[in-house]
């Protein structure tokens, strides 16, 4: 007589559900990138609004000004990456004020030194092109931009990384180190650039979703320059 077996359920494998501070961090992350791409577009909105309604070949002098007043922003984004990279702090929108305001002055400052080497040299392009004097000055014109750029982009995040550090001395420092890691100094401009082509292309989509995560790698690569320089990170050992 045949005898009858039961057969056994089978066991479905069950995916790993994610944790609570799996979906917390997700979550932080989406915030920090939607709020603080808020807090920058209003914080640099006289230059926003001008690049969208105006030819910048003719407003360039109130571009100029507007990008300045936009130097304050930037400093607070850079604030937040710091408060999240070290302290995992997701209160985005009072760190950016505080460091905004504390770093108003300076980065003002900054933003003005660096804008009007900028437009000095530009001007001074178009004055000897096509010149023979001007094919021995271009190049030279040429670097002292990228120097003027350099050292302001690195004094900025050092200023945010180390409030207590003088503003000389984070201009020595940034032009120092820029030079002396000019790839890192290459990395972060050629991501900005891209941040310029997709704001020209897509002006929404830059300053709506790209600018946070862009930005953060230009600070992330400028803070590794800088890094010799800087107190030990309390998130992790240092060199």
């Amino acid at each position: 007589m045949a005898t009858l077996t039961t057969a056994r359920p089978v066991r479905r494998s069950r995916l790993p559900r994610a944790s609570a501070d799996t979906w917390s961090t997700v979550f932080g992350i989406a915030y920090l990138v939607v709020m603080t791409n808020v807090l920058l577009a209003v914080g640099s909105l006289p230059l926003l609004v001008l690049l969208v309604t105006t030819d910048p070949r003719a407003s360039w002098p109130a571009l100029a000004c507007a990008a300045v007043l936009a130097t304050p922003a930037l400093a607070g984004a850079f604030g937040v990456f710091r408060a999240f990279t070290t302290e995992r702090s997701t209160d985005v929108a009072r760190t950016f004020a505080r460091t905004w305001w504390t770093q108003l002055r300076r980065s003002l400052t900054l933003g003005g030194l660096a804008l009007g080497v900028a437009v000095l040299v530009v001007v001074d392009l178009q004055v000897v092109a096509g010149t023979r004097v001007g094919a021995v000055l271009t190049p030279v014109l040429l670097v002292l931009l990228a120097l003027t750029l350099t050292t302001a982009l690195l004094a900025l995040v050092a200023i945010v990384e180390r409030p207590d550090a003088r503003l000389g001395d984070a201009l020595k420092v940034g032009l120092y180190l820029g030079v002396r890691r000019w790839y890192l100094t290459a990395l972060s401009f050629v991501v900005l650039a891209l941040l310029g082509v997709l704001f020209t292309a897509h002006p929404a989509l830059a300053v709506g979703l790209a600018a946070t995560p862009l930005l953060y790698g230009v600070w992330g690569n400028a803070r590794y320059t800088l890094r010799p320089v800087l107190l030990p990170d309390p998130a992790g050992p240092s060199d």
